[in-house]
Protein backbone atom coordinates (compact mmCIF):
# COMPACT_ATOMS: atom_id res chain seq x y z
CA UNK A 1 0.00 0.00 0.00
CA UNK A 2 0.89 3.30 -0.71
CA UNK A 3 1.76 5.69 2.08
CA UNK A 4 0.46 9.37 1.93
CA UNK A 5 3.67 11.07 3.05
CA UNK A 6 2.92 14.02 1.31
CA UNK A 7 -0.71 16.25 2.89
CA UNK A 8 -1.98 19.58 3.18
CA UNK A 9 1.09 20.74 4.08
CA UNK A 10 2.62 20.96 0.94
CA UNK A 11 -0.09 22.68 -0.81
CA UNK A 12 -1.60 25.40 0.99
CA UNK A 13 -3.63 27.48 -1.01
CA UNK A 14 -3.07 31.62 -0.67
CA UNK A 15 -5.67 34.22 -0.91
CA UNK A 16 -5.46 37.84 -1.07
CA UNK A 17 -6.15 37.93 3.22
CA UNK A 18 -3.14 35.60 3.17
CA UNK A 19 -0.83 37.34 1.05
CA UNK A 20 -1.47 40.61 2.90
CA UNK A 21 -0.87 39.00 6.59
CA UNK A 22 1.81 37.19 4.51
CA UNK A 23 3.31 40.62 3.42
CA UNK A 24 3.01 42.27 7.07
CA UNK A 25 4.77 39.24 8.59
CA UNK A 26 7.60 39.42 6.31
CA UNK A 27 8.13 43.18 7.02
CA UNK A 28 7.83 42.42 10.45
CA UNK A 29 9.78 39.50 10.12
CA UNK A 30 12.85 40.91 8.93
CA UNK A 31 12.86 43.18 11.71
CA UNK A 32 12.55 40.34 14.24
CA UNK A 33 15.75 39.03 12.63
CA UNK A 34 17.75 41.87 12.02
CA UNK A 35 20.65 41.23 15.34
CA UNK A 36 21.29 43.82 17.54
CA UNK A 37 23.84 44.58 20.35
CA UNK A 38 21.04 43.84 23.03
CA UNK A 39 20.09 40.32 21.60
CA UNK A 40 24.05 39.59 21.07
CA UNK A 41 24.54 40.61 24.68
CA UNK A 42 21.40 38.80 25.83
CA UNK A 43 23.25 35.60 24.34
CA UNK A 44 23.93 32.93 26.64
CA UNK A 45 27.61 31.01 26.63
CA UNK A 46 27.54 28.21 24.69
CA UNK A 47 28.71 24.85 25.25
CA UNK A 48 32.16 23.59 23.50
CA UNK A 49 30.59 21.42 20.29
CA UNK A 50 31.97 17.95 19.45
CA UNK A 51 30.70 16.44 16.40
CA UNK A 52 28.01 18.84 14.10
CA UNK A 53 28.20 21.97 15.34
CA UNK A 54 26.74 25.89 14.79
CA UNK A 55 29.18 28.50 14.11
CA UNK A 56 28.11 31.85 13.21
CA UNK A 57 25.25 31.01 11.63
CA UNK A 58 26.92 28.08 9.81
CA UNK A 59 26.87 24.44 10.18
CA UNK A 60 30.37 22.84 11.02
CA UNK A 61 31.94 20.10 11.33
CA UNK A 62 33.86 19.11 14.60
CA UNK A 63 36.67 19.99 12.60
CA UNK A 64 35.61 23.46 11.63
CA UNK A 65 34.80 22.59 8.64
CA UNK A 66 31.57 23.99 6.67
CA UNK A 67 29.30 21.50 5.85
CA UNK A 68 26.39 21.92 3.26
CA UNK A 69 24.04 19.14 2.86
CA UNK A 70 23.12 17.90 -0.16
CA UNK A 71 20.56 14.89 -0.05
CA UNK A 72 17.05 13.54 0.02
CA UNK A 73 14.67 12.02 2.58
CA UNK A 74 14.02 8.29 2.86
CA UNK A 75 10.68 6.86 4.29
CA UNK A 76 12.45 4.17 6.35
CA UNK A 77 9.95 3.94 8.67
CA UNK A 78 6.68 3.32 5.95
CA UNK A 79 9.65 1.04 3.76
CA UNK A 80 12.09 -0.68 6.61
CA UNK A 81 13.06 -3.39 4.48
CA UNK A 82 14.17 -0.49 1.91
CA UNK A 83 17.73 -0.24 3.51
CA UNK A 84 19.27 -0.54 0.41
CA UNK A 85 18.04 3.09 -0.62
CA UNK A 86 21.22 4.34 1.78
CA UNK A 87 23.94 3.03 -0.50
CA UNK A 88 21.72 4.35 -3.31
CA UNK A 89 21.79 7.62 -3.08
CA UNK A 90 24.94 7.79 -2.04
CA UNK A 91 26.19 6.32 -4.98
CA UNK A 92 24.32 9.23 -6.88
CA UNK A 93 26.46 11.88 -5.18
CA UNK A 94 24.24 12.67 -1.91
CA UNK A 95 26.34 13.59 1.31
CA UNK A 96 23.40 13.66 3.45
CA UNK A 97 19.88 11.62 4.30
CA UNK A 98 17.07 12.54 5.93
CA UNK A 99 15.59 9.56 7.34
CA UNK A 100 11.43 9.15 8.39
CA UNK A 101 11.41 7.77 11.46
CA UNK A 102 7.97 7.25 14.00
CA UNK A 103 7.91 7.51 17.93
CA UNK A 104 4.66 5.11 18.16
CA UNK A 105 2.00 7.70 18.43
CA UNK A 106 0.78 7.52 14.68
CA UNK A 107 2.99 5.34 13.09
CA UNK A 108 4.34 1.99 14.20
CA UNK A 109 7.68 2.74 16.63
CA UNK A 110 11.31 2.49 15.34
CA UNK A 111 13.12 0.79 18.00
CA UNK A 112 16.26 1.78 19.55
CA UNK A 113 18.06 -1.52 17.92
CA UNK A 114 16.69 -0.03 14.47
CA UNK A 115 17.72 3.07 14.77
CA UNK A 116 20.93 2.41 15.64
CA UNK A 117 20.62 0.22 12.49
CA UNK A 118 19.96 3.06 10.23
CA UNK A 119 23.32 4.87 11.88
CA UNK A 120 25.43 1.93 11.30
CA UNK A 121 24.30 2.10 8.02
CA UNK A 122 24.65 6.35 7.03
CA UNK A 123 28.01 5.90 8.63
CA UNK A 124 28.55 2.80 6.58
CA UNK A 125 27.61 4.93 3.37
CA UNK A 126 29.59 7.89 4.38
CA UNK A 127 26.24 9.71 4.94
CA UNK A 128 25.52 12.71 7.64
CA UNK A 129 22.15 11.26 9.03
CA UNK A 130 19.13 13.89 9.69
CA UNK A 131 16.57 11.74 11.87
CA UNK A 132 13.50 12.88 12.13
CA UNK A 133 10.09 12.24 14.02
CA UNK A 134 7.36 12.06 11.97
CA UNK A 135 4.14 11.79 14.39
CA UNK A 136 4.25 15.39 14.94
CA UNK A 137 3.23 16.70 11.10
CA UNK A 138 0.20 19.14 11.00
CA UNK A 139 -0.36 19.31 14.77
CA UNK A 140 -3.35 21.32 16.09
CA UNK A 141 -4.94 20.42 12.50
CA UNK A 142 -4.45 17.63 12.20
CA UNK A 143 -6.28 15.15 15.43
CA UNK A 144 -3.93 12.24 14.40
CA UNK A 145 -0.41 13.98 15.18
CA UNK A 146 1.47 13.92 18.24
CA UNK A 147 3.20 16.62 20.41
CA UNK A 148 6.38 17.84 20.35
CA UNK A 149 7.10 17.22 23.78
CA UNK A 150 6.01 13.11 23.19
CA UNK A 151 8.95 13.58 20.32
CA UNK A 152 11.39 14.76 22.71
CA UNK A 153 10.70 11.69 24.64
CA UNK A 154 11.28 9.08 22.11
CA UNK A 155 14.61 10.97 21.31
CA UNK A 156 15.71 10.90 25.42
CA UNK A 157 14.51 7.13 24.93
CA UNK A 158 16.82 6.65 22.22
CA UNK A 159 20.00 8.65 24.05
CA UNK A 160 21.90 5.24 24.22
CA UNK A 161 22.04 4.89 20.56
CA UNK A 162 23.13 8.85 20.14
CA UNK A 163 25.29 9.39 22.17
CA UNK A 164 28.49 9.62 20.58
CA UNK A 165 27.47 10.23 17.28
CA UNK A 166 27.51 14.16 16.88
CA UNK A 167 29.96 13.63 14.61
CA UNK A 168 27.23 11.72 12.08
CA UNK A 169 23.79 12.50 13.15
CA UNK A 170 21.53 15.55 13.64
CA UNK A 171 18.19 15.13 15.51
CA UNK A 172 15.14 16.72 13.38
CA UNK A 173 12.91 16.66 16.84
CA UNK A 174 9.61 16.40 14.65
CA UNK A 175 8.22 16.87 11.25
CA UNK A 176 6.42 19.82 10.53
CA UNK A 177 4.80 20.00 13.65
CA UNK A 178 2.03 22.91 13.19
CA UNK A 179 -0.35 23.01 10.89
CA UNK A 180 -2.20 25.89 9.85
CA UNK A 181 -4.93 26.57 12.80
CA UNK A 182 -2.92 28.75 15.32
CA UNK A 183 0.19 28.84 14.19
CA UNK A 184 1.76 31.13 16.68
CA UNK A 185 1.18 27.89 19.29
CA UNK A 186 4.88 27.08 17.80
CA UNK A 187 6.85 29.28 19.44
CA UNK A 188 6.71 27.94 23.09
CA UNK A 189 6.38 24.20 22.56
CA UNK A 190 9.84 24.18 20.13
CA UNK A 191 11.66 25.84 22.85
CA UNK A 192 10.35 23.64 25.68
CA UNK A 193 11.76 20.42 23.50
CA UNK A 194 14.55 21.99 22.49
CA UNK A 195 15.73 22.44 26.31
CA UNK A 196 14.13 19.25 27.16
CA UNK A 197 16.95 17.54 24.85
CA UNK A 198 19.78 20.07 26.18
CA UNK A 199 18.46 19.65 30.11
CA UNK A 200 18.64 15.56 28.93
CA UNK A 201 22.61 16.23 28.44
CA UNK A 202 22.50 16.06 23.95
CA UNK A 203 24.51 18.26 22.43
CA UNK A 204 23.98 16.84 19.02
CA UNK A 205 23.04 20.04 16.38
CA UNK A 206 18.91 19.49 17.16
CA UNK A 207 17.00 20.90 13.75
CA UNK A 208 13.73 22.61 14.01
CA UNK A 209 10.83 22.57 11.43
CA UNK A 210 8.55 24.98 10.68
CA UNK A 211 4.66 25.68 11.45
CA UNK A 212 1.95 25.88 8.77
CA UNK A 213 3.50 22.17 7.49
CA UNK A 214 6.85 23.23 7.51
CA UNK A 215 5.96 26.13 5.24
CA UNK A 216 5.85 29.13 7.68
CA UNK A 217 3.98 31.25 5.28
CA UNK A 218 2.63 33.18 7.97
CA UNK A 219 5.83 33.83 8.91
CA UNK A 220 6.00 32.69 13.06
CA UNK A 221 9.45 30.65 12.89
CA UNK A 222 10.62 33.59 10.81
CA UNK A 223 9.55 36.49 13.49
CA UNK A 224 10.51 33.82 16.27
CA UNK A 225 13.51 32.69 15.12
CA UNK A 226 16.17 34.45 17.12
CA UNK A 227 14.02 33.70 20.68
CA UNK A 228 14.03 30.15 19.52
CA UNK A 229 17.68 30.55 19.01
CA UNK A 230 18.55 31.82 22.21
CA UNK A 231 17.06 29.82 24.42
CA UNK A 232 19.03 26.39 22.96
CA UNK A 233 22.52 26.63 25.72
CA UNK A 234 24.48 24.89 23.29
CA UNK A 235 23.27 27.27 20.36
CA UNK A 236 24.01 24.02 18.24
CA UNK A 237 20.60 24.65 16.53
CA UNK A 238 19.58 24.91 12.45
CA UNK A 239 16.20 26.03 11.58
CA UNK A 240 14.44 24.07 8.33
CA UNK A 241 11.79 25.57 6.08
CA UNK A 242 10.05 23.00 3.86
CA UNK A 243 9.82 24.58 0.29
CA UNK A 244 6.59 23.38 -1.78
CA UNK A 245 3.89 25.07 -3.34
CA UNK A 246 3.87 27.86 -1.54
CA UNK A 247 7.27 29.04 -2.67
CA UNK A 248 6.37 29.46 -6.16
CA UNK A 249 8.05 32.77 -7.19
CA UNK A 250 11.86 33.56 -6.50
CA UNK A 251 11.29 36.50 -4.98
CA UNK A 252 9.42 34.44 -2.01
CA UNK A 253 12.62 32.03 -2.16
CA UNK A 254 15.61 34.79 -1.85
CA UNK A 255 13.67 36.88 0.29
CA UNK A 256 13.07 33.79 3.04
CA UNK A 257 16.10 32.17 3.22
CA UNK A 258 18.64 35.73 2.75
CA UNK A 259 16.59 37.06 5.97
CA UNK A 260 17.91 34.34 7.75
CA UNK A 261 21.27 34.25 6.57
CA UNK A 262 22.01 37.93 6.96
CA UNK A 263 20.32 37.57 10.67
CA UNK A 264 23.26 34.77 10.94
CA UNK A 265 20.63 32.27 11.83
CA UNK A 266 21.36 29.05 10.38
CA UNK A 267 18.72 27.34 7.97
CA UNK A 268 18.36 24.75 5.46
CA UNK A 269 15.66 23.82 2.89
CA UNK A 270 14.65 20.58 4.59
CA UNK A 271 12.02 19.48 2.06
CA UNK A 272 11.14 20.80 -1.22
CA UNK A 273 9.49 19.98 -4.52
CA UNK A 274 9.42 20.77 -7.83
CA UNK A 275 6.59 18.85 -10.13
CA UNK A 276 3.56 21.40 -10.19
CA UNK A 277 0.18 20.38 -8.37
CA UNK A 278 -3.41 21.95 -8.22
CA UNK A 279 -2.04 24.54 -5.89
CA UNK A 280 1.07 26.13 -7.66
CA UNK A 281 3.85 25.26 -9.44
CA UNK A 282 7.04 25.55 -6.81
CA UNK A 283 10.36 26.98 -8.37
CA UNK A 284 12.92 24.55 -7.53
CA UNK A 285 15.36 26.36 -9.66
CA UNK A 286 15.36 29.29 -7.43
CA UNK A 287 15.63 27.03 -4.79
CA UNK A 288 18.57 25.19 -5.70
CA UNK A 289 20.65 28.19 -6.88
CA UNK A 290 20.03 30.33 -3.92
CA UNK A 291 20.79 27.40 -2.08
CA UNK A 292 23.89 27.34 -3.92
CA UNK A 293 24.71 31.08 -3.66
CA UNK A 294 24.26 30.52 0.04
CA UNK A 295 25.91 28.20 0.46
CA UNK A 296 22.78 26.46 2.57
CA UNK A 297 21.58 23.05 2.33
CA UNK A 298 18.67 21.17 0.94
CA UNK A 299 17.52 17.75 0.90
CA UNK A 300 14.72 16.91 -1.46
CA UNK A 301 11.58 15.48 -1.05
CA UNK A 302 11.78 12.22 -1.14
CA UNK A 303 13.48 8.82 -2.69
CA UNK A 304 10.47 6.49 -3.28
CA UNK A 305 7.26 5.48 -2.15
CA UNK A 306 4.96 8.12 -2.32
CA UNK A 307 1.29 8.07 -2.55
CA UNK A 308 1.44 10.80 -5.00
CA UNK A 309 4.30 9.11 -7.45
CA UNK A 310 5.09 12.68 -9.29
CA UNK A 311 7.34 13.74 -5.99
CA UNK A 312 9.30 9.90 -5.98
CA UNK A 313 12.81 11.05 -7.01
CA UNK A 314 13.34 6.84 -8.14
CA UNK A 315 10.66 4.87 -9.66
CA UNK A 316 9.91 1.50 -6.97
CA UNK A 317 13.16 2.46 -5.27
CA UNK A 318 15.43 1.90 -8.36
CA UNK A 319 18.09 4.13 -8.92
CA UNK A 320 18.76 3.17 -12.43
CA UNK A 321 14.87 4.61 -12.90
CA UNK A 322 15.24 8.31 -11.79
CA UNK A 323 12.14 10.16 -12.34
CA UNK A 324 12.26 13.53 -14.52
CA UNK A 325 12.46 14.86 -10.68
CA UNK A 326 15.29 12.66 -9.67
CA UNK A 327 16.91 13.48 -12.66
CA UNK A 328 16.60 17.40 -11.73
CA UNK A 329 17.66 16.42 -8.36
CA UNK A 330 21.11 14.69 -9.00
CA UNK A 331 21.78 15.60 -12.46
CA UNK A 332 20.33 18.73 -13.09
CA UNK A 333 21.93 22.42 -12.58
CA UNK A 334 23.01 23.11 -9.34
CA UNK A 335 22.01 19.34 -8.32
CA UNK A 336 23.68 16.96 -6.02
CA UNK A 337 26.01 15.95 -8.46
CA UNK A 338 27.41 18.83 -9.18
CA UNK A 339 27.35 20.37 -5.98
CA UNK A 340 27.67 17.76 -2.90
CA UNK A 341 31.03 17.39 -1.05
CA UNK A 342 31.69 14.54 1.29
CA UNK A 343 32.08 15.20 4.91
CA UNK A 344 34.95 15.28 5.80
CA UNK A 345 34.66 13.10 9.12
CA UNK A 346 34.74 10.27 6.16
CA UNK A 347 37.85 11.56 4.77
CA UNK A 348 36.12 14.41 2.20
CA UNK A 349 36.05 17.91 1.79
CA UNK A 350 39.33 19.50 3.42
CA UNK A 351 40.65 16.60 5.15
CA UNK A 352 43.13 13.88 4.40
CA UNK A 353 42.92 13.82 0.57
CA UNK A 354 43.98 16.91 -0.83
CA UNK A 355 45.10 16.42 -4.16
CA UNK A 356 42.61 16.61 -7.18
CA UNK A 357 42.10 14.34 -9.84
CA UNK A 358 44.05 14.89 -13.61
CA UNK A 359 42.13 16.42 -15.59
CA UNK A 360 39.92 14.66 -18.34
CA UNK A 361 40.97 14.15 -22.01
CA UNK A 362 39.25 16.45 -24.78
CA UNK A 363 35.55 15.43 -25.04
CA UNK A 364 34.39 14.70 -28.30
CA UNK A 365 30.87 15.44 -29.40
CA UNK A 366 28.36 12.83 -31.13
CA UNK A 367 24.58 12.94 -32.31
CA UNK A 368 23.88 16.50 -32.46
CA UNK A 369 20.60 17.54 -32.95
CA UNK A 370 18.71 20.85 -32.73
CA UNK A 371 18.28 20.30 -29.29
CA UNK A 372 21.59 18.40 -26.96
CA UNK A 373 24.71 16.87 -28.41
CA UNK A 374 26.15 13.50 -26.44
CA UNK A 375 29.75 14.39 -25.05
CA UNK A 376 32.67 11.49 -24.81
CA UNK A 377 36.21 12.24 -22.26
CA UNK A 378 39.06 10.06 -21.49
CA UNK A 379 38.51 9.41 -17.67
CA UNK A 380 40.35 11.12 -15.41
CA UNK A 381 42.37 9.22 -12.76
CA UNK A 382 42.65 10.18 -8.95
CA UNK A 383 44.76 9.30 -5.88
CA UNK A 384 41.63 8.12 -3.98
CA UNK A 385 38.92 7.66 -6.83
CA UNK A 386 36.83 10.14 -9.00
CA UNK A 387 33.42 10.59 -8.59
CA UNK A 388 32.23 12.40 -10.85
CA UNK A 389 32.18 15.39 -14.07
CA UNK A 390 30.88 18.37 -14.11
CA UNK A 391 30.22 20.10 -17.86
CA UNK A 392 30.55 23.43 -17.95
CA UNK A 393 29.53 26.17 -21.15
CA UNK A 394 32.51 28.10 -22.25
CA UNK A 395 31.62 31.60 -23.40
CA UNK A 396 35.11 33.69 -23.63
CA UNK A 397 35.88 33.62 -19.72
CA UNK A 398 33.01 32.65 -18.51
CA UNK A 399 31.57 29.55 -17.71
CA UNK A 400 28.52 28.28 -17.12
CA UNK A 401 26.91 25.09 -15.80
CA UNK A 402 25.61 22.39 -18.61
CA UNK A 403 25.40 18.95 -17.52
CA UNK A 404 27.23 16.97 -14.37
CA UNK A 405 27.53 12.79 -15.13
CA UNK A 406 29.15 9.85 -13.07
CA UNK A 407 30.32 8.60 -16.00
CA UNK A 408 32.75 9.72 -19.38
CA UNK A 409 29.95 10.96 -20.98
CA UNK A 410 26.86 12.77 -20.37
CA UNK A 411 24.20 14.65 -22.99
CA UNK A 412 23.78 17.88 -22.61
CA UNK A 413 20.48 18.97 -23.59
CA UNK A 414 18.15 22.31 -23.65
CA UNK A 415 20.20 23.93 -26.89
CA UNK A 416 19.13 25.67 -29.28
CA UNK A 417 18.60 25.09 -33.05
CA UNK A 418 21.72 26.53 -35.45
CA UNK A 419 23.78 27.40 -32.28
CA UNK A 420 27.33 27.06 -31.59
CA UNK A 421 28.76 25.92 -27.99
CA UNK A 422 32.06 25.25 -26.40
CA UNK A 423 32.21 22.65 -23.75
CA UNK A 424 34.54 21.65 -21.23
CA UNK A 425 34.91 19.29 -18.55
CA UNK A 426 35.98 19.18 -14.90
CA UNK A 427 36.77 16.25 -12.43
CA UNK A 428 36.29 15.92 -8.76
CA UNK A 429 36.75 13.28 -5.92
CA UNK A 430 34.96 12.56 -3.09
CA UNK A 431 36.75 14.89 -1.08
CA UNK A 432 35.75 17.96 -3.31
CA UNK A 433 39.04 18.45 -5.07
CA UNK A 434 38.18 19.69 -8.61
CA UNK A 435 40.46 19.36 -11.51
CA UNK A 436 42.41 21.32 -14.08
CA UNK A 437 39.71 22.48 -16.94
CA UNK A 438 39.89 19.92 -19.73
CA UNK A 439 40.36 21.18 -23.40
CA UNK A 440 37.26 22.17 -24.88
CA UNK A 441 35.54 21.31 -27.96
CA UNK A 442 33.15 22.93 -30.36
CA UNK A 443 29.81 21.84 -31.30
CA UNK A 444 27.17 23.78 -33.96
CA UNK A 445 23.44 22.25 -33.34
CA UNK A 446 21.51 21.43 -36.46
CA UNK A 447 18.94 23.62 -37.69
CA UNK A 448 16.17 21.70 -36.49
CA UNK A 449 13.62 18.33 -37.00
CA UNK A 450 13.10 15.86 -34.48
CA UNK A 451 14.10 12.27 -34.65
CA UNK A 452 13.25 11.00 -37.94
CA UNK A 453 12.34 7.24 -36.92
CA UNK A 454 10.37 6.46 -34.01
CA UNK A 455 9.67 3.26 -31.93
CA UNK A 456 8.01 3.95 -29.13
CA UNK A 457 5.22 3.19 -25.98
CA UNK A 458 3.07 5.58 -24.03
CA UNK A 459 1.78 4.93 -20.43
CA UNK A 460 -1.02 7.31 -19.33
CA UNK A 461 -3.04 6.99 -15.65
CA UNK A 462 -4.31 8.99 -13.64
CA UNK A 463 -2.74 9.71 -10.24
CA UNK A 464 -5.69 11.39 -8.33
CA UNK A 465 -9.11 12.97 -9.09
CA UNK A 466 -11.06 15.45 -7.63
CA UNK A 467 -14.98 17.02 -8.06
CA UNK A 468 -13.93 18.83 -11.14
CA UNK A 469 -10.87 17.83 -11.60
CA UNK A 470 -7.55 15.23 -11.65
CA UNK A 471 -3.77 14.83 -12.19
CA UNK A 472 -2.62 13.07 -15.24
CA UNK A 473 0.92 11.36 -15.94
CA UNK A 474 1.90 9.99 -18.81
CA UNK A 475 5.32 8.21 -19.25
CA UNK A 476 6.83 7.79 -22.98
CA UNK A 477 9.09 4.86 -23.79
CA UNK A 478 11.71 4.88 -26.59
CA UNK A 479 11.34 1.43 -27.71
CA UNK A 480 14.05 1.70 -30.54
CA UNK A 481 17.52 1.56 -30.49
CA UNK A 482 18.72 5.38 -31.05
CA UNK A 483 17.96 8.58 -29.16
CA UNK A 484 14.86 10.56 -29.72
CA UNK A 485 15.32 13.76 -29.62
CA UNK A 486 13.06 16.98 -30.28
CA UNK A 487 9.62 14.91 -29.85
CA UNK A 488 6.01 15.97 -30.38
CA UNK A 489 3.43 14.15 -28.43
CA UNK A 490 -0.17 13.93 -29.73
CA UNK A 491 -3.44 12.58 -28.14
CA UNK A 492 -6.93 13.23 -28.17
CA UNK A 493 -9.37 13.26 -24.90
CA UNK A 494 -12.84 11.42 -24.87
CA UNK A 495 -14.01 13.05 -22.07
CA UNK A 496 -14.44 17.00 -22.25
CA UNK A 497 -10.67 17.11 -20.67
CA UNK A 498 -9.18 20.04 -20.78
CA UNK A 499 -5.30 20.44 -18.99
CA UNK A 500 -4.73 23.96 -17.12
CA UNK A 501 -0.51 22.94 -16.10
CA UNK A 502 1.73 20.63 -17.15
CA UNK A 503 5.28 19.77 -16.03
CA UNK A 504 7.93 18.07 -18.14
CA UNK A 505 6.54 19.49 -21.59
CA UNK A 506 4.32 22.54 -22.98
CA UNK A 507 0.91 21.71 -24.05
CA UNK A 508 -1.41 23.14 -27.45
CA UNK A 509 -4.47 22.23 -26.60
CA UNK A 510 -7.50 22.97 -29.62
CA UNK A 511 -10.81 20.98 -28.12
CA UNK A 512 -10.34 17.26 -27.68
CA UNK A 513 -7.01 17.33 -29.27
CA UNK A 514 -2.94 18.19 -27.21
CA UNK A 515 0.48 18.41 -28.72
CA UNK A 516 2.91 18.15 -26.33
CA UNK A 517 6.18 19.34 -27.15
CA UNK A 518 9.37 18.45 -24.27
CA UNK A 519 10.71 20.61 -21.74
CA UNK A 520 14.27 21.15 -21.74
CA UNK A 521 15.25 18.32 -19.16
CA UNK A 522 13.06 15.99 -21.51
CA UNK A 523 13.57 16.83 -24.75
CA UNK A 524 16.22 13.83 -25.25
CA UNK A 525 14.57 10.34 -24.73
CA UNK A 526 17.80 7.44 -24.77
CA UNK A 527 17.15 4.07 -26.37
CA UNK A 528 15.80 2.29 -24.20
CA UNK A 529 14.98 4.69 -21.72
CA UNK A 530 11.77 7.02 -21.33
CA UNK A 531 10.46 10.12 -19.52
CA UNK A 532 7.59 11.39 -17.55
CA UNK A 533 4.92 14.18 -18.41
CA UNK A 534 3.26 15.08 -15.53
CA UNK A 535 -0.17 17.58 -15.70
CA UNK A 536 -3.04 19.33 -13.52
CA UNK A 537 -6.75 18.47 -15.81
CA UNK A 538 -10.91 19.56 -15.60
CA UNK A 539 -12.72 17.20 -16.40
CA UNK A 540 -16.70 16.77 -15.94
CA UNK A 541 -18.28 13.46 -14.99
CA UNK A 542 -16.33 11.24 -16.88
CA UNK A 543 -12.49 11.24 -17.11
CA UNK A 544 -11.62 8.57 -19.72
CA UNK A 545 -8.14 7.84 -20.43
CA UNK A 546 -7.34 8.59 -24.78
CA UNK A 547 -7.26 5.43 -26.99
CA UNK A 548 -3.51 6.36 -29.17
CA UNK A 549 -0.64 8.35 -29.15
CA UNK A 550 1.45 9.76 -31.47
CA UNK A 551 5.23 10.72 -31.31
CA UNK A 552 6.99 12.35 -34.20
CA UNK A 553 3.17 11.11 -35.96
CA UNK A 554 4.07 7.86 -35.21
CA UNK A 555 2.05 5.75 -33.61
CA UNK A 556 3.05 4.63 -30.18
CA UNK A 557 1.74 1.18 -28.27
CA UNK A 558 0.04 1.88 -25.28
CA UNK A 559 0.75 0.10 -22.11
Amino acid sequence: MRIAVRTTKSTTRKNPVTVLLTALVTVLGLLALAPTTAQAQAEPSRALATGLHISGGRLLEGNGNDFVMRGVNHAHTWYPTQTQSLRDVKALGANTIRVVLADGHRWTKNTADDVAAVVAQCKANRLICVLEVHDTTGYGEDAAAGTLDQAADYWIGLKSVLAGQENYVIINIGNEPWGNTDPAGWTAPTIAAVQKLRTAGFQHTIMVDAPNWGQDWQGVMRANAQSVYNADTTGNLIFSIHMYSVFDTAAEITDYLNAFVTAKLPILIGEFGGPADQWGDPDEDTMMATAQQLKLGYLAWSWSGNTDPILDLSIGFDPKQLSTWGQRIFNGANGIAQTSKEATVYGGGTGTDTQAPTAPGTPAASATTATSTTLTWTAATDNVAVTGYDVVRVNGTTETAAAASTTNTVTVTGLTAATAYTFAVYARDAAGNRSPRSATVSVTTSPGGGTPGVSCSVAYRVVGEWQGGFQGDITLRNTGTAALTNWTLAFSFAGGQTISNMWGGTPTQSGADVSVVPASYTATIPAAGSVSVGFIGAKGATNAAPTSFTLNGTTCATT
